[in-house]
């Protein structure tokens, strides 16, 4: 007779060694929830923002070195709204050159407030600086005021070098007599105001410096200077 083929069982595993497979199975899962729940978290939580504004008041070596000021004697100004900037400062973010065209917004920093408030309004300012209080004003113009020369300002670039150790302002600007006896008077500049250090507050106040020089040219130029 022919042997009768052994029958194969399945191996079992004995009743303690099944319940630790169990329970290190049903353990694993539960072991990443930890890691899982903290690297969620880190990836969740926002950068801080720090936000930056424009000084008021411009920076006192330049006041100091600019002296008296006249410009156009009993000239009356106007700063014709609105100041014309590029669509690109359009926006909160703090911008650096990239590449050979390109805009790289920094990361964790931005405008306080939009260049499009500030820029007109400090350029104003330090026109009446230059000029005197009561020479200078905006729009609407109140009663009584007669103004004499209406300017018009458009910025054509604010930005920082690559390297972050400047700021370049290039401006283009208009001054028309008022009675129309004089024909407009169009000029343009470029300005390069240093950051030295080239941190974000080194660039803040470079572009505080290059609206001050602005004015400055305006002035100067108005003067015949």
């Amino acid at each position: 007779m022919l042997p009768t083929p052994t029958m194969l069982r399945p191996t079992t595993l004995p009743p303690r060694n099944r319940r630790a497979t169990a329970v290190s199975t049903k353990l694993r899962p539960a072991a990443l929830l930890p890691a899982f729940a903290l690297l969620v978290a880190c990836s969740s939580t926002p950068q801080p923002v720090q936000l930056y504004r424009l000084a008021a008041a411009p920076p006192a070596s330049a006041v100091a070195a600019a002296g008296a000021t006249t410009g156009t004697p009993a000239a009356v100004w106007q700063l014709v709204p609105p100041v014309r900037l590029p669509e690109y400062l359009d926006r909160d973010a703090i911008l650096v050159p990239t590449g050979q065209s390109g805009l790289q917004a920094l990361a964790g920093h931005r405008w306080a407030e939009p260049l499009r408030e500030s820029v007109p309004r400090l350029l104003r300012q330090d026109l009446a600086t230059l000029l005197g209080e009561s020479r200078v004003w905006g729009a609407p113009l109140p009663a009584g005021v007669v103004v004499t020369q209406q300017l018009r300002v458009e910025v054509l670039a604010l930005e920082p070098a690559a390297d972050r150790s400047a700021v370049t302002l290039q401006a283009r600007w208009s001054v028309v007599d008022a009675a129309g006896k004089a024909p407009p008077r169009v000029d343009s500049a470029t300005f390069v105001a240093p950051a030295a250090g080239g941190t974000i507050d080194d660039l803040v106040a470079a572009h505080r410096l290059a609206l001050w020089r602005l004015a400055e040219r305006i002035v100067g130029a108005a003067a015949g200077r």
